[in-house]
Parts: C-alpha cells; sequence; structure tokens
C-alpha cells in the first residue's frame, strides 16, 4: 500500500516538472510584413498580442520567458512557428519582446 501511493505520488510530481531552455530569443512582426498574415496555427498574427513561434511547442500552449539580463518575465501563447535562423529558439511579438525590455534579440530562458 505504502510503495503505491509513494509511486502515484511520484507520477503526479513528474508530470509537472517545468523543462527550461536557455537560449537566444528574438521578435517579429515589427515592419516586416507579419503582421495580419495567418500563422501555422491559422489564426491571425498581432504584434500587439502576447505571442511567440517556437519551434516544438504545441499551438496554444503557454509559455513563460524571462529576459536574463534585466530579469522581467512575460507569458505568452504558442501562435507559431520558428525562428528559422539558426541559435534562436523563440520568436516573440513586439507586444511580447516590450514586456521584457527586449531591442533586437536577447538571452532568455523559456519554461
Amino acid at each position: 500500500m505504502l510503495r503505491t501511493t509513494l509511486i502515484a505520488a511520484a507520477l503526479c510530481c513528474a508530470s509537472s516538472i517545468v523543462h527550461a531552455e536557455v537560449c537566444t530569443a528574438s521578435q517579429y512582426g515589427v515592419g516586416d510584413g507579419y503582421h495580419g498574415k495567418r500563422t501555422a496555427s491559422g489564426e491571425r498574427f498581432n504584434t500587439h498580442a502576447l505571442t511567440a513561434a517556437h519551434k516544438t511547442k504545441g499551438f496554444g500552449s503557454h509559455v513563460t520567458v524571462t529576459n536574463q539580463a534585466n530579469g522581467r518575465s512575460v507569458a505568452v501563447r504558442i501562435t507559431d512557428r520558428g525562428p528559422f535562423v539558426r541559435g534562436r529558439c523563440i520568436d516573440l511579438s513586439r507586444a511580447a519582446a516590450n514586456a521584457i525590455g527586449m531591442g533586437g534579440t536577447a538571452k532568455v530562458m523559456v519554461q
């Protein structure tokens, strides 16, 4: 009985483990013609919304992005695929990039 309870507790806790990646982020939707276009998820891209593009995270999932330089964080919803630039793991909308004080690119932690 005790062993079953411990196994159940371990499985419960293992499913809530948050995986984080530290990588370079960039922003898109600023003067590049993406605003209003359809994203890979099918919805229209809004550079004023707190959204992002990620290579593997599921559409509609939420991630927290933290700027390593200043500690500011923002929760974004994944709506698109990308980035397609080597060494980058996430593209942020203009609103999301502004929320964490990011100009151009920045080293971030994605959870």
